[in-house]
C-alpha cells in the first residue's frame, strides 16, 4: 500500500504527461505482479463494488475523529473531497501502533481485508476500519478511503496506462490495448497471471484476443456545436470522401462470436451478455470468428420507412428502464424489445479486418448479411455511389430528432478501425443535432469539488409553471420565496427540472458565485436556496416523462450554454415549453 500511495501522490502532483508515464513505468518495475495487477485495474478505470456506503463512511469518520456530524459536513464542503477530509480529521498514528500494517502490499489489502469487508455487519466494518487506519500515514489513509468508497479519481487516462505498460514491457501499445480489453469488467479479479499476460513478450506479429474478448473501440470526434462540415475555418473535405450514417441513441456494443461462445460488450468494457439474452440467442447462429460493432436499441415494432429500418428506434429512456432492472424477466424482454444495429465488421472467419478501409469493411458487411441471420444494418443517409452535398445532408439532419436519432456519423472511406479517439488510422466524426434549449432560472446552488470546493458551481434550475401575467405577479412570487412561504399550488410557481454544472468560464463562475452569496435565503446542509435573479440558457440532448421529478420531466445531459444577462425573469421558459419537446414516448414504459 505504501508504494501505491506514493504512486498516487506522484500522479496527483504532476500535470505533465511525460512525468506521469515515468511514474507509472517506475511503479511497474518496483511492484510485485500481484500489486501491479490491481494497480492496472484501478488506474484503467476498474471499480469494485463499494465495500461500505458513503453515508456509513461519513458517520464512522465523524465518530473516529470525535466531532459532530454537522462539523464533519462543514469540513467536507470546505475541502471538497471525502477521502481527503477523512484523512485530515482522523487522529495521527500513535506510537506503538502496528507498524507492520504500513508495509502490507496492495493485493493483500484487497484480498484479505477490503473484499471480505463487503457484506459484514456495519459494526464489524467500523471496528475493522478503525484498526486498519490507526497505523497508516496521511497518504495511505487517503488512498485506502478512495478504494473503500469507490470514488477513485486521479489524473491518468487509460491511454497513459497503456503507454506506460508498453514502455515497461517493450510490447506495442496496440497489443497492450487489446490485452487490456475486459480487464476492468466487474467480474474480473486481477492477479499475477492476469498482469503477466498484459506484459508478456509478443510472439509473432499479432496477438489474438482471448475467448470472447472484444477489440478496443474506435471512438469518434465531436463536431463543435453549430459547426458544419463545409465551414472554411475547419473543412473536413468533400462529402464524397465520407460514409454518412444515422447516429442512434443506444448502447454502443461489440458482439463477439468466438470459440462457440457469444459475448456482448459495452463501450465501457462491461460484459452485458446476460442483459440481452435475446440478442445473444440471435448471434448464436452467426459464423464462428465474427465480431461486429454497432448499437443496441430499444425498438417499437412499427417499421420506419424514413430510416429504412424494420422497426422504429424507441427513446433511450425505454432502454434504460430495461438495463437498470435487477431481475430481467421474460415479461420485460417482451415489453422492451431490443435490436442490434450493426455498422462495422471487425472480424470474419477469425480474420481481423480492422486494418481494411472503412468502405471495404462496409461492403463486406453488406455482402454477409444473408449469412448473419436477421442482422439489421445501420442505414446510410448518403449512399457511396450517390453521395449528397453537405448542404443537402444538413437539411436531412434537421429531421433527425423526429426520427428518434441523434444526427449523423461521418466516417472517412479510407479510415482503418483504430484504437480509442485517435486520428492516426483515419477519423470518425459525430455530427449531432443541435441541442434542445430552454431559458431557466437558477434557484439552488452547491459548492463544487476539488479545486472548485470554495465556489458555488453546481446549480439547480427551474422554469415557470405557466407564463407570468405581468411583472407584478413575478415580484409577488419572489417576495413569497424570500419570506420562506410555501408556493401557492394554484398560483404561479418556479418548478425545478434540471441540475447542471458545466458551460461557464472561470470568470463567469466567479461572478455567479458572488451573486449566490449575496442572495442566499436558506441553507440546507451544503445546498443554498437563493433569491431568483439569474437566467441561463440550458441545452440538453433528450427529454422524457419522469414521475420521480417534481416537473414530471427528466432531461438528458443538461449543460449551460450561456448566461442570459439580457433576459428578465418573467421571460424565462415554462413547463409547457419543456412539454413541447416531448415526442414518441410510451407512457406504459416510462
Amino acid at each position: 500500500m505504501q508504494r501505491f500511495a506514493q504512486l498516487y501522490t506522484e500522479l496527483d502532483a504532476s500535470t505533465a504527461t511525460r512525468d506521469k508515464v515515468a511514474s507509472l513505468t517506475r511503479y511497474w518495475s518496483d511492484a510485485s505482479p500481484d500489486d501491479a495487477a490491481w494497480a492496472v485495474y484501478f488506474l484503467a478505470g476498474g471499480r469494485p463494488r463499494r465495500a461500505i456506503t458513503t453515508t456509513a463512511l461519513r458517520e464512522w469518520a465523524a465518530d473516529a475523529a470525535g466531532i459532530d456530524a454537522w462539523l464533519f459536513e462543514v469540513c467536507y464542503q470546505a475541502v471538497g473531497d471525502l477521502a481527503e477530509t477523512i484523512a485530515h480529521l482522523l487522529p495521527a498514528a500513535a506510537a506503538g501502533d502496528d507498524a507492520d500494517a504500513t508495509a502490507l502490499p496492495l493485493h493483500r489489502w484487497l484480498h484479505d481485508r477490503l473484499l471480505p469487508l463487503r457484506g459484514q455487519p456495519l459494526e464489524a466494518q467500523q471496528v475493522a476500519l478503525r484498526a486498519w487506519m490507526a497505523p497508516l500515514d496521511w497518504s495511505q489513509r487517503f488512498v485506502l478511503i478512495k478504494l473503500i468508497g469507490g470514488g477513485w479519481r486521479v489524473g491518468v487516462s487509460k491511454q497513459l496506462v497503456i503507454r506506460s505498460l508498453a514502455e515497461h514491457s517493450g510490447v506495442p501499445a496496440t497489443v497492450v490495448a487489446q490485452r487490456l480489453m475486459g480487464y476492468t469488467d466487474a467480474r474480473h479479479v486481477p492477479d499475477a497471471d492476469a498482469y503477466a499476460r498484459l506484459v508478456a513478450p509478443l510472439e509473432g506479429d499479432t496477438d489474438e484476443p482471448q475467448g470472447t474478448q472484444p477489440y478496443p473501440f474506435f471512438l469518434a470526434h465531436p463536431l463543435e456545436e453549430g459547426r458544419t462540415p463545409d465551414q472554411p475555418e475547419q473543412p473536413i473535405g468533400p462529402s464524397d470522401d465520407w460514409l454518412v450514417e444515422w447516429k442512434f441513441d443506444g448502447i454502443r456494443a461489440q458482439i463477439v462470436c468466438r470459440g462457440g461462445e457469444v459475448g456482448i460488450w459495452s463501450r465501457g468494457e462491461e460484459l452485458i451478455t446476460e442483459r440481452f439474452p435475446d440478442l445473444a440467442a440471435l448471434a448464436q447462429h452467426w459464423p464462428d470468428g465474427t465480431v461486429l460493432d454497432g448499437e443496441i436499441l430499444a425498438i417499437e415494432p412499427t417499421p420506419s420507412a424514413a430510416l429504412g429500418l424494420p422497426f422504429t428506434p424507441a427513446p433511450f429512456a425505454m432502454l434504460q428502464q430495461r438495463i437498470t432492472r435487477q431481475k430481467l424477466t421474460a415479461a420485460w424482454l417482451a415489453k422492451v424489445p431490443c435490436a442490434f444495429v450493426a455498422y462495422d465488421l471487425l472480424a470474419w472467419a477469425h480474420r481481423d479486418l480492422r486494418a481494411q478501409p472503412q468502405l471495404l469493411r462496409r461492403q463486406l458487411l453488406e455482402s454477409h448479411v444473408t449469412t448473419l441471420h436477421d442482422l439489421v444494418l445501420s442505414p446510410l443517409a448518403s449512399r457511396p455511389e450517390t453521395p449528397q452535398a453537405w448542404a443537402e445532408l444538413a437539411e436531412l439532419r434537421r429531421q433527425a430528432r423526429a426520427l428518434q436519432v441523434e444526427g449523423f456519423m461521418l466516417k472517412h472511406r479510407a479510415a482503418r478501425y483504430g484504437t480509442g479517439r485517435t486520428r492516426s488510422d483515419g477519423i470518425w466524426w459525430k455530427w449531432k443535432t443541435e441541442p434542445m434549449t430552454v431559458d431557466a432560472v437558477l434557484i439552488y446552488a452547491q459548492a463544487g469539488h476539488g479545486r472548485r470546493a470554495s465556489l458555488y458551481t453546481d446549480y439547480t434550475f427551474a422554469v415557470w409553471s405557466r407564463p407570468p401575467r405581468d411583472e407584478a405577479e413575478v415580484q409577488s412570487v419572489l417576495e413569497a420565496i424570500s419570506a420562506g412561504q410555501p408556493p401557492d399550488p394554484d398560483g404561479l410557481q418556479l418548478v425545478t427540472f434540471a441540475k447542471a454544472y458545466s458551460g461557464l468560464t472561470d470568470a463567469e463562475i466567479a461572478q455567479v458565485d458572488k451573486v449566490i452569496r449575496q442572495t442566499t435565503l436558506q441553507k440546507f446542509g451544503p445546498v443554498r436556496a437563493v433569491r431568483p435573479s439569474l437566467v441561463f440558457e440550458l441545452g440538453f440532448e433528450g427529454i422524457a416523462p419522469s414521475p420521480r421529478h417534481k416537473s414530471g420531466l427528466a432531461v438528458r445531459f443538461p449543460r449551460i450554454l450561456r448566461w442570459r444577462t439580457d433576459k428578465p425573469l418573467r421571460d424565462a421558459d415554462t413547463l409547457e415549453s419543456l412539454r413541447q419537446c416531448l415526442s414518441g414516448y410510451s407512457a406504459d414504459i416510462i
